[in-house]
């Protein structure tokens, strides 16, 4: 099973996105809205891949990024800005490759 974090500042796109990963046989999503949730949900489960989602600023996205890679080294980090669900599925696949 592909495990994925999502990390959006808004409630709406995230609960959208949880839904689309989540509908896929196979992957499992968990979402949060604060880095510090994120971070925690982190050190929790063994994520595949971390999926930074809109409403990041570049600062938040370079430190979070930085904080999967010191802990994970092998971490899949995406940045994802919208799409339908073919894009996302899309991302999500070419950073497991």
């Amino acid at each position: 099973m592909t495990k994925v974090l999502y990390i959006g500042r808004h409630p709406e796109i995230l609960e959208t996105v949880l839904r689309l990963i989540n509908g896929k046989e196979d992957w499992f999503a968990l979402g949060a809205e604060s880095d510090e949730e994120a971070i925690s949900l982190f050190q929790k489960h063994d994520f595949d891949i971390v999926l930074l989602g809109c409403g990041l600023s570049e600062e938040c996205e370079n430190q979070l990024t930085s904080t999967f890679k010191n802990l994970k080294p092998e971490i899949a980090v995406v940045l994802h800005y919208g799409g339908g669900s073919g894009l996302l599925t899309n991302e999500l696949l070419s950073a497991l490759t």
